[in-house]
């Protein structure tokens, strides 16, 4: 059940938001069968959900498309999630939700089952993801030697354990990423440091990269959806409100590039993108009604 929260705030169109309907979009948008929704920035911001939110999901619903949210933000277990948008009215199963955590955790998993021991720079909820999921965490000391190194947006970052991840990235251990975002969303007057600049820190001080960067652009992300809902990807539309990530890898994965101007990205930038979205909206409302109006215009 789906319920909109009081605490919600309206974004206007812009005039150039607007991408002007065209018989090959209109059948692109028809053959949608489900959406994959970024969160911050898409559906809200920060603690703040978007007006159009609800009755998008509920339009969703009435034409028989189904959704599931992905989110870069590992700083929360799926659990955490949960509550959060509970607590903004937004009330979806575990099974429609999916971060990068869990990407990171199915890629070690996959490619590096011998790896049991890691340095973890991330939130307590992220760490417990990593715990339940079997893995040992180590503390910041020489003697514990990890077998690689994990970075995710880690709000709660101490100094003396970033210098501890830099040492054993310095000296090989295997360098993951969670995801590769430069900032989160908020609706703070703050500019939160996001995981792709703590990797930043960490390779200006080692001369290393990660080895792997997880999540968002990685079209993993999407691959799992498709098959878990036996979809095609032309059956698919990946919406969010950045160009590096979510753009990317709708376009890495063969679905629908939907770029919503609620977020980080804007009508400018997307404008000079190659490649460019498919397609750029002020706002999910102005998806949703694409979205429908495709579905009536077919239909006549």
């Amino acid at each position: 059940m789906i319920v909109q929260s009081p605490r919600t705030f309206a974004v206007r169109p812009s005039p150039q938001s607007v991408t002007l309907p065209s018989p090959e979009m209109d059948e692109r948008l028809f053959r949608i069968r489900h959406v994959a929704l970024d969160m911050d920035g898409t559906i809200y911001r920060g603690g703040t959900l978007f007006q159009a939110t609800g009755p998008f999901l509920a339009l969703l619903d009435q034409l028989g498309i189904g959704f599931t949210f992905l989110t870069n933000n590992p700083s929360k277990s799926v659990a955490d999630y949960l509550l959060h948008l509970e607590g903004m009215g937004v009330r979806v199963k575990s099974e429609q939700l999916y971060t990068s955590t869990q990407a990171t955790l199915e890629y070690l998993r996959e490619t590096k089952p011998s790896i049991r021991r890691l340095f973890v720079l991330g939130t307590p909820s992220m760490n417990e993801e990593f715990v339940r999921a079997g893995y040992t965490l180590l503390p910041d000391d020489p003697q514990e030697v990890p077998d690689a190194v994990v970075v995710g947006f880690d709000t709660t970052l101490d100094y003396s354990r970033l210098c501890r991840a830099a040492w054993w990235i310095r000296h090989g251990k295997p360098f993951f990423a969670t995801n590769p975002d430069r900032v989160c969303p908020t609706d703070e007057p703050t500019v939160l440091v996001d995981c792709g600049s703590i990797c930043a820190a960490l390779q200006a001080a080692t001369g290393r990269a990660p080895d792997a960067v997880l999540g968002k652009p990685d079209p993993a992300m999407l691959r799992g959806i498709l098959h878990r809902h036996g979809l095609t990807p032309e059956q698919l539309a990946m919406v969010g409100d950045r160009l590096y990530t979510d753009v990317v890898m709708a376009h890495q994965a063969g679905a629908l590039g939907v770029l919503v101007l609620t977020g980080e990205a804007t009508a400018e930038e997307a404008a000079r993108h190659r490649p460019p979205p498919d397609l750029v909206v002020a706002d999910i409302a102005e998806l949703g009604e694409r979205l429908r109006a495709a579905r009536q215009r077919n239909k006549a």
